[in-house]
């Protein structure tokens, strides 16, 4: 195995239990949320657990940094605060909710073929949309929505006018919106990336990966954008007009036929966190691809697959999680934050 420079000693490790199907931060205090409906809080081996979802898996997850909002098998979308508090957004009576959003108070979920997205006044409106959806994100600015489905994605305001159809054959999973709301990327069910530049539905392809992308993240200055689905973490350039058309992709940490299955962008460096498929994590430097190392691969990398990975608001903590349970809290040196 490569020797990497290391962090490793500055890893709190926690076992959770159960598979982690994410993490968040609120405020100071990690959070992850459990296949088995439940919630667990704080650092150490004694932290709190919250059954947000009782008798229930929790199947996705979102997070503004002050509440972790979940969806289940059981049909509720649950909003959780720092305290612990929940409150049961909705039930939609043992419909699976297939995806979260959380945007400046605003919630919209997906269950079945059709969207709901409440306001943070309380205001309630749904949309119809072609097929089940996996994927949904607010734009940055305003109350409007991108939906990712079969044949395309829908963007949609819901308090005014006509939904939008962007067409592209094909099964589209998760969705993207870069962070000055310029383009609009999902992943598919073909082993490929689609976008559109939102202004004038040009179309955008990024073709190559071995398996599915179901990890996106923006870096803070939204000029790039690190995927999952591939043996390296791959990041697109999208500093020009027409993105990374054109262009071509940087490859962070490389490991042959090891993939990679979550990644999380640095608030405010140009450095990704990576996590694989075996449960190792590392940090790479896009400018010229150092690495440093989180975690070391499982010894046993039977179901070791890193599932959730989430920095704080100061980037100076990062949480991992994994589907075997196994799960960690980095603290940067104060030299690396």
């Amino acid at each position: 195995m490569t020797d990497y420079p290391t962090l490793t000693s500055n890893v709190e490790t926690i076992a959770l239990g159960e598979a982690a199907a994410g993490a968040a931060f609120l405020g100071d205090t990690p959070v992850f949320a459990l296949a088995d409906g439940q919630l667990r809080f704080g650092d150490g081996v004694e932290g709190r657990r919250v059954p947000a979802h009782p008798e229930a898996s929790i199947l996705v997850v979102a997070s503004d940094g002050r509440r972790i909002v979940t969806g289940g098998d059981d049909g509720r979308v649950v909003t959780t605060d720092e305290s612990g508090a929940c409150e049961t957004i909705v039930d939609e009576k043992g419909k699976w909710i297939d995806a979260v959003a959380l945007h400046e108070g605003a919630i919209a979920w997906s269950a079945g073929r059709w969207v709901r997205a409440r306001s943070a006044k309380g205001e309630e409106k749904s949309l119809d949309i072609p097929s089940t959806s996996r994927g949904l994100a607010f734009f940055p600015k305003g109350y409007r929505l991108a939906i990712a489905h079969y044949n395309g994605a829908t963007l949609w305001f819901p308090n005014a006018g006509k939904p939008e159809l962007l067409s592209w054959n094909g099964s589209h999973l998760d969705a993207t919106i870069s962070p000055d709301g310029r383009f609009l990327v999902t992943s598919m069910q073909e082993n490929t990336l689609h976008g559109w530049r939102v202004a004038d539905g040009k179309h955008m392809r990024m073709a190559g990966y071995p398996g599915k992308t179901r990890s996106f993240s923006w870096s803070h200055d939204g000029k790039w954008l690190a995927t999952s689905g591939a043996d390296a973490c791959i990041i697109w350039p999208f500093s020009g007009k027409d993105g990374p058309m054109g262009q071509a992709p940087r490859e962070c940490g490389v490991r042959v036929n090891v993939p990679v299955t979550r990644v999380a962008f640095h608030p405010g460096a140009l450095v990704v966190a990576i996590g694989y498929d075996d449960g190792l994590v590392m940090l790479a430097r896009i400018s010229d691809g150092s690495e440093i190392l989180v975690r070391r691969m499982a010894e046993d990398s039977k179901n070791a697959r890193i599932s959730a990975l989430a920095w704080d608001a100061r980037g100076a903590r990062l949480a991992f999680g994994a589907e075997n349970g196994d799960a960690g809290v980095l603290t940067l040196p104060k030299s690396h934050g």
